[in-house]
This record gives C-alpha cells, structure tokens and sequence, in this order.
C-alpha cells in the first residue's frame, strides 16, 4: 500500500517505534504493535476471557492485565452476579488481577494505580484512551482484539496521521477541561477522523493536571480517533508521586521540531462553559445561549468527570446551599479512593446535606442503567455520550456538561453559566499525597492451573460463524441513517445483563427501531436466516460509533447477518464485524446508498473470490418486486490478515 507523508518527531510516533513488532510505517498501512498493559469490564470481558480460553491460553502473556467490574453491577436477578464469579475465577486461572464490584470505574482506577507513560494498553472499552492523560499510548478495542493481546499477540492497526493541538494561555475560573474537549468536538465533530491519533503539546500543556489531561482524552473517543495523549512531564511526576508510584514516571515528549499532519491551537484562555446538546457530543452550544432554560436532573461523575479534583470542587460550591426542588442531582465517585477521600474530608457530607444522591462508584447512569430520566425532562451530565436513548428513556434530552456547569445548573435548576454565580471559585488542586489502599484488588496465585472457573448459567462458549459462502443472496433487512451507535444496534442499559446470553441478547438487536405491530430486527433477520439466506445491513456515515462492545457484531452475526454495507464504518466495530466473520464494505460512489430500500436484494456473485483480491467488489441490487435495479461498486478490507479472518467466518475459527 502507498503510503502519504507522515508525521515526524511526535510522541506518537516514538511510542510506535519503541513498540513495533511489523508491517509497514506509514500512513494508511497497517502496522502491529506490542501491548503492555490490558483492561477489561464486566460487560465487555465476559466474552474476552472466554474467547482467551478458546484460544488455550494457559496465562496472560502481558506486563499487567486487570479484569474489572464496574459496569453491570444491579443485580436484579442472578445474571449478573454469575457473570462476576466466572470474571473472578478465570481472572485468577489466566493470571490477570480483578478489582471487583465498589473498588470504581476502570479508566478512573487504571489512571490511579496502574498507568505508566509510555506504554501501551488496549482496552475493552472505547474509553480506553483516558490513560493518554497519563502518557500512555491507550488504545480502545473488541473483546477478541484484547484477548488476543492478553495470549501475546501484537494489536495490529493503521499507522496513524497525528492532529497536534497546541495548547496556550491558562484557563479561567469556571472553565473546565470538559470545555476544552467540547470545543475540539465543535472543531473535529465525531466523524471522518479515522486512522488518527490526537496529540496535545504546548506551554498551555503544563497548565492542566492529569486528571484534567484524562477528561481530554478520554472523550477524544467521541471524536472517533484512535487515541489522545498527553506528554509525561512534571506534572506526570507530581501525580504518580502523589499515588505513590513516583518510580513509573518516565518523561515522554515530542521533539521541539516535531511535524504534525494538521495544528489546531486552542489558547485555553479563550475557552468558555460549553455543552454538548441532544443527541450527539459534537452539537456544541456555549452555556450562555443555553442559560434560563428549565433543568430536572444533573448527574455528576462517570469516567470523564469523576476525579477527586472534580468532586472536590462540587462539594465546596455544595456546602451550606441546597439543591433546586425542581431537580435531582446524583453523584458518582470514579473510584474508592476518590469516595473515601471526600467521606474522610467532610465533603460527602457537604453533597449529602445539599440534597445529593450519592451513587455507587461505577458507570451505571452513563450506560442507561439506572437514573434514567422523566418524559419530556431535560437531564445535564457530566458524561461523555449523549446518543438518543441511552439514559434509559426514549425520547431523551441529554446535554454534556462540566462538573463546574452542573453544579451551578443543580443549584438554579436551570442552565446557569457558572460565571455568573455569586460565589467564589473554589480553588482546589489535587493532593500532595492521595489515600492509597488497593485491598480490593484481587492478585491472582503464582499458579494458576488448579483454580476452578465458576461457570454458572448462561456462561457457554462463544458462538462460532460460517466461513463466507461464495455468493452471498442477502436481504437488506434494516436501512439506517447517519452516525448509528453500538447502543443502537446493541443497547445497554437493563439488557447488559445478557451479555453472556447470545441468543437472548440477539432478541433486541435494533429494538429502537421496532415500530408497533411489526417484526423486530431480530425476528425479520432470523425469518431471513432460517429460510437460507443472508442478511445485510445498510448504513451511512459513521456506522458503529460509540462503545467498543463487540456484541454489536456478535448478535448481528447470530442473526446471520453477512455484510455491513455503510458510507463510512467506525474504527473498533469495523475491527469486530471482521472478527466475527462480517464482511465491513463501503459504498465507493456514496450515492449509491439512496438506490437501496429495505427489503431489496444484495447479490454478490463470487465472493470470496471478490474480497481475496483486495480490489473491491461488484453487486447487483435486486427490488422487492425481484427486478433487478442497479449495479453497484464495493470496497472492501484491503489488509489481507482481515480477508483471511473474514473468509475463515472469523477470528475463532483460525
């Protein structure tokens, strides 16, 4: 593959060198890098680790590999509590160490105790790259992807072209990192940034702590890059020392002459409270033109805004003042060092006394599990996505927000800019020392092979695909718009507690778009199956944003589902539709998208032949009524290790 000029001196590109394992340095290649570090959740891992028994591997093969639970902690029925003991016992089994349910939200933990600049992680979930803040080359993936790095397999993707973003000034009172990523999100939007990776340099760089730094990159996922990060510098140093772990700081920076493929400066003095709007991270409004307009629910905390700076600075505006009648405020801790922190301070009980609900530590309400809001009420959170629906109640009105922004907005019920309270601004740093106690992590035995995996109902082998048929006769069985997230295709929220439950799950594939009196996705698909004949699914730009949660591609698979034909396929779910033996294409003329409907035929005469040339592909487009309609031109995967996995029915089956 020809290459294009490439960015030169960057962290990036020496934290690639430092990690290479092969294929080819330059951009729009692909190239494969060791890993280092590994993290699961609940509702990602469950199929990761049996994937990783699949594979007979005896012990992960990794520097350091966690499994946490943080995610599917309800526990309404006994699903979710047999998924935690199989996550525990095979944590133990493979040598992988386990923070259990209350010990916090994995990205927050991780940044606290485990993070090391320089290296790499991959992760089972796309936020994944809040570790940038700390360093770190974190990199967000599937399951399988994270298995395989667990048995020693390198993690193979493009070679990225690297956004620099300079960084000046100092931000003011009231003004958050939060703003500073909704204002890149204004710039980038959340599409056409595949196969990049975002760098941050510049004197406004040591302005920002690394919490503040991990609230970047960790919605830098929304932007659809591959990674954010951060040089580790002082301030790196000032943070690990803090957590006790001083001995991994490692200094890690661009070269004074580095090239970047594009520059956006930022001057931080410039920035102002801003807010995501419904439905999508990149529908940016300033707090202002915002400002009056009637608020019932704020939530504070997730991984993106749950630092102990952030809530440090939520109780002092909290203390002595009440919260709005008219709203419910909720607060969630990132991790128990943070919670007991503010418990053993006082400033719990300064929340509690202004009328906050204090949640347990992990991502419940950001996945739609719990907290979700009344009809027709506006609910303002600190999270990172507002997708439509994915509080848990349809129709929803979601806005993103600053810590700083929701206080205030808690305090007024309304939209408030936090500039205009008539209250100091708190001035908190983060400490000299934080409270270390890691009893909870679990520690797995120096020998692994006598540990009994608890397997309780439904934990069974992940399901297997066909290998791709020479033509494919597929039906469109569904015909979606722009930027469809994995919460579309697989919801979260009340069904993640089917994770492990294929068939089950399967069953609400697309229920978003179930429309009273007709068949399901899932019922409409598997009709297609069983009578012999492929399923297709046709999207346009950014199919397959959001999570990283390869279920998106497991239950569609289920369904018999053969090929996603999209304008545009996000980066992590078109890396899972290939492990899973789905065929990711994409329209070579986009127009092409408006001479489908749903119901039409997808014929692919000669299709393995078609993809093993890596030259694109040739369909025919056959009307309900069975008359042919158009001939159409595909591209599909050009890295020939994707053509093998998909002409094999996927990763498993090699």
């Amino acid at each position: 593959m020809r290459g294009f000029s490439m960015a030169k001196g960057t962290l990036v590109q020496k934290i690639i060198d430092r990690h290479y394992v092969d294929g080819a340095k330059q951009q729009g290649a692909v190239v494969a890098i060791k890993i280092d570090q590994t993290l699961t959740q609940d509702a990602t891992g469950t199929m990761a680790y049996l994937e990783l028994e699949a594979m007979r591997q005896k012990k992960v093969a990794t520097e350091l590999s966690i499994s946490y639970v943080d995610h599917n902690m309800m526990q309404n029925g006994p699903e979710n509590r047999n998924d935690h003991l199989y996550l525990q016992s095979v944590a133990a089994a493979k040598g992988v160490k386990f923070s259990p349910p209350g010990n916090g939200i994995c990205h927050q933990v991780h940044l606290e105790r485990f993070g090391v600049p320089g290296k790499t992680l991959l992760g089972s979930d796309s936020h994944t790259p809040t570790g940038g803040g700390i360093g770190m080359m974190a990199i967000g993936a599937g399951g399988l992807d994270v298995a395989r790095a667990m048995a020693g397999k390198p993690f193979r993707m493009i070679y990225p072209k690297v956004i620099g973003v300079k960084l000046s000034g100092k931000l003011n009172p009231w003004c958050a990192a939060k703003d500073v990523i909704l204002h890149l999100l204004s710039i980038l939007t959340t599409k056409g940034n595949v196969g990049t990776m975002v760098e941050y340099f510049g004197d406004g760089v040591l302005q920002l702590s690394v919490p503040q730094r991990a609230t970047i990159t960790n919605m830098g996922a929304e932007l659809g890059v591959t990674t954010s990060i951060f040089p580790s510098d002082e301030r790196t140093k000032q943070f690990l020392t803090a957590q006790g772990r001083g001995a991994d700081f490692v200094p890690m920076t661009a070269d004074p002459d580095a090239e970047y493929d594009r520059i956006i400066e930022i001057d931080l003095d410039k920035i102002q409270p801003l807010a995501a709007c419904p439905s999508s991270p990149d529908n940016i409004k300033t707090i202002a033109e915002l400002a009056g307009t009637r608020v019932g629910q704020v939530i504070i905390g997730s991984c993106t805004n749950s630092s102990f700076r952030d809530l440090a600075m939520v109780a002092s505006v909290l203390k002595g003042r009440k919260v709005s009648p008219d709203v419910t405020l909720a607060i969630a801790p990132g991790s128990r060092q943070v919670l007991e922190m503010i418990a053993r301070n006082g400033m719990l009980a300064d929340m509690i006394a202004a009328g906050a609900r204090i949640l347990e530590t992990g991502c419940g309400a950001c996945i739609g599990q719990g907290q979700s809001p009344a009809n027709g009420t506006i609910s303002v959170r600190t999270f990172n996505r507002n997708f439509a629906g994915r509080t848990g109640t349809k129709g929803d009105q979601a806005y993103l927000v600053s810590p700083e922004t929701a206080v205030a907005t808690a305090l007024k019920g309304e939209f408030c800019d936090p500039r205009t309270l008539d209250i100091e601004y708190p001035q908190i740093s983060d400490p000299d020392s934080f409270l270390i106690n890691d009893n909870m992590i679990q520690n797995p035995p120096e020998n692994g092979e006598n540990v009994e995996i608890i397997r309780k109902e439904p934990i069974g082998q992940p399901p297997l695909n066909q290998p791709l048929p020479d033509t494919i006769d597929g039906s469109v069985i569904i015909k979606v718009g722009d930027k469809i997230t994995t919460d579309h295709i697989s919801p979260a929220g009340i069904h993640l507690k089917l994770r492990s439950n294929i068939p089950a799950y399967a069953k609400v594939v697309f229920e978003c778009f179930t429309e009273p009196g007709k068949p399901s996705f899932a019922e409409r698909a598997a009709a297609v199956r069983d009578a012999g004949r492929h399923g297709i699914i046709v999207g346009r730009e950014s199919y397959g944003q959001g999570s990283s949660r390869e279920h998106a591609a497991i239950c569609p698979m289920f369904l018999g589902i053969k090929a996603v034909i999209a304008v545009a396929i996000e980066r992590i779910h078109r890396a899972n539709l290939v492990n899973f033996g789905i065929m990711p294409l994409e329209f070579d003329n986009p127009a092409d998208y408006d001479l489908i409907s749903e119901g039409d035929t997808i014929r692919i005469d000669e299709c393995r032949e078609q993809l093993s040339s890596m030259n694109g592909i040739n369909a025919s487009i056959i009307g309900a009524d069975g008359k042919p309609k158009a001939d159409i031109r595909l591209k599909g995967p050009t890295n020939p290790e994707d053509v093998q996995i998909i002409l094999a029915g996927g990763m498993l089956n090699l």
